[in-house]
C-alpha cells in the first residue's frame, strides 16, 4: 500500500522543516513549497492525500489556494496555518472549504490529531457516503440537497449550526454528519444545553477534581472527556446562560478545558455541531446570545426542512416508522389506507417528524385491524407534539432532561394501566382475548400495551 503523500506551503524554512519531520515520523512523504506559484506546480503534477498551507505567502492568500483547491481536487483535504489569535481568518477559511486550522506557535499534538483526521476524510468517497447515508429518508429535493450538503461537511472539521423546527431531525442530521466522517470510530455525544442546571452547567461540560466542591466525591469526566476524538453535539444552544457561553467559547478556540478544581489545563480534540429552533441572530441582536460565540459556531449554517416541506417523504416516512415499531413490539406491520394517508398529506405537522411517529404509534395501537384507518389517526387531537415515556420520539440521546420533561402524569397513568390491565387479566386467568373484550380494547392493543408496559407478550 503507497505511503500517504503531503503538500506544504510555507514561506519560512524552520516552519517547513519542522512541519515535514512531524509528517515524515508519521510515515508521510513530503514535499514543500515556499509561494503559491510552486504550490500550484506541485499539485498539477502530483497527487497528494493532505495539503498543510500557511495563510500569509510572498505571492498571495492562502485563501486563494483553499478555493482552488476546492475547485479542483475536492477530495483533498486542506488545513491552514494562521498566525496566534487570527481566529476571523481560521473562520474564514473553513468557511470556503479548509478541513480545519492549526495556529502558530504550532502545538505537535494538534498537528498529529489534524493529520490523522486528514487523512481519513481524503479516504472517504462520495460514492460511500451516499450509500450510507440511511439515517435520512427521502426522495425530496430538499432532502436530496441535504444530504449532499451532510457529505460534504463530514469530511470538514468546521463547527456546523443546525437550524430548524422542533421535531425536525436536527440530531438527526448530526448523527449523520458524525457517521460519515473521520470521527465516526469515537464517540457522538449529544446533550440538551437547556436542561443541565446553571450550576452544574461548568462540571458537566468540563468535568471536576475530587473535592472541588460539595458533593464532589471522586473525579468526574465532564462531556468535552466522553467526546473526545469524536463529535459533542449541542442541542438547544441558545438556552446556554451567558456566563458559560464565555467558558464555551474559550474551550472551542483554544482546544482546552479546565476541569473545575484542576489547577492545569487539558488538550481537546473534538468537533462541535450545535442546533436550536429558536432564531440565534435575533438572541445576538437582542443581546441574549454571544455574538463571539454565535460567530464562532456558525462557521456553516444547515437548515433542516420541516416536515410540510417536505411531503413527498411522507409515505417513505410512515413505512419506515411503522416497520420500526412493529419490529419493536414484535407484531406485524399494519397498512394505511387512502383515507388515512391523505388525512396526514393534509395536516401541517406543526410537531414535524417527532409528531408523525407520536400519531403513528398512537394509531397502531388504536386500529383494531390490520389497517390504519382516519379515524385511528386523531389527528383534531394532534395540534401539538404528543409526548410519551419510553417512545422512539423522545430524544433519548440527550444526557439530560429537565425535571419538567419527566412527564410525571404519564408515568402515573402508565402506573394505573399496569394495574387495571393486571387485575383483568388475572381475573380471566390471563385469557387475552376475554380480557381485551373485557377491557374495550383490540386484541392488538392490548398485545401492543402488554409489550410498551413491560409485561410480556408470550403466547
Amino acid at each position: 500500500m503507497a505511503k500517504p503523500r503531503a503538500l506544504i506551503i510555507d514561506d519560512e524554512p524552520d516552519i517547513r522543516e519542522l512541519l515535514s519531520m512531524t509528517l515524515e515520523r508519521m510515515d508521510i512523504d513530503c514535499d514543500t513549497a515556499a509561494d503559491l506559484a510552486e504550490a500550484h506546480r506541485s499539485l498539477a503534477e502530483n497527487q497528494y492525500n493532505l495539503c498543510l498551507t500557511d495563510m500569509k505567502l510572498p505571492d498571495g492568500n492562502g485563501l486563494d489556494l483553499v478555493k482552488h483547491i476546492q475547485d479542483n481536487f475536492n477530495n483533498l483535504p486542506v488545513a491552514v496555518i494562521t498566525a496566534f489569535g487570527s481566529m476571523d481568518i481560521a473562520i474564514e477559511a473553513m468557511k470556503v472549504g479548509a478541513f480545519d486550522f492549526i495556529s502558530k506557535p504550532i502545538d505537535l499534538g494538534n498537528l498529529r490529531n489534524l493529520i490523522t483526521k486528514a487523512l481519513a476524510s481524503s479516504e472517504i468517497s462520495d460514492e460511500d457516503n451516499i450509500e450510507n447515508a440511511t439515517r435520512l429518508i427521502g426522495i425530496s429535493d430538499s432532502i436530496k440537497n441535504l444530504i449532499k450538503s451532510i457529505n460534504k461537511l463530514a469530511r470538514s472539521q468546521a463547527p456546523v449550526y443546525i437550524s430548524g423546527e422542533s421535531g425536525s431531525g436536527k440530531e438527526l442530521v448530526a448523527r449523520s454528519i458524525h457517521e460519515l466522517g473521520p470521527r465516526k470510530e469515537n464517540e457522538f455525544v449529544p446533550v440538551n444545553c437547556g436542561a443541565i442546571p446553571s450550576e452544574l452547567m461548568e462540571s458537566e461540560f468540563f468535568g471536576h477534581k475530587k473535592g472541588s466542591f460539595t458533593g464532589a466525591t471522586h473525579d468526574k469526566q465532564g462531556l468535552f472527556q466522553a467526546a473526545e476524538g469524536g463529535t459533542l453535539f449541542l442541542d438547544e444552544v441558545a438556552d446556554l446562560p451567558i456566563d458559560m457561553q464565555v467558558k464555551l467559547l474559550r474551550a472551542i478556540q483554544e482546544k482546552a478545558i479546565r476541569p473545575v478544581g484542576s489547577q492545569s489545563e487539558m488538550k481537546t480534540d473534538v468537533r462541535i455541531l450545535c442546533a436550536t429552533h429558536k432564531n440565534l441572530e435575533e438572541l445576538v441582536r437582542q443581546g441574549d446570545f454571544r455574538q463571539d460565540l454565535f460567530y464562532r459556531l456558525n462557521v456553516i449554517q444547515l437548515a433542516v426542512p420541516p416536515l410540510r416541506k417536505r411531503l413527498d417523504d411522507l409515505p417513505l416516512l410512515i413505512d419506515n416508522i411503522l416497520t420500526r415499531i412493529a419490529e419493536i413490539h414484535g407484531m406485524e406491520k399494519p397498512k394505511v389506507s387512502r383515507g388515512a394517508l391523505k388525512s396526514l398529506t393534509e395536516y401541517e405537522f406543526p410537531g414535524n417528524i417527532r409528531e408523525l411517529e407520536n400519531i403513528l404509534e398512537r394509531a397502531f395501537t388504536l386500529c383494531d385491524s390490520d389497517e390504519i384507518t382516519e379515524d385511528d389517526l386523531q389527528l383534531d387531537a394532534s395540534n401539538a407534539p404528543v409526548q410519551r415515556v419510553g417512545s422512539a420520539s423522545t430524544n433519548s440521546g440527550n444526557h439530560y432532561q429537565s425535571s419538567q420533561n419527566h412527564n410525571s402524569i404519564d408515568e402515573y397513568l402508565a402506573e394505573v394501566e399496569r394495574e387495571i390491565i393486571l387485575e383483568t387479566l388475572e381475573n380471566v386467568r390471563w385469557n387475552k382475548t376475554l380480557a381485551a373484550k373485557k377491557l374495550g380494547i383490540s386484541f392488538r392493543s392490548l398485545r401492543y400495551r402488554l409489550v410498551k408496559l413491560g409485561l410480556g407478550d408470550e403466547e
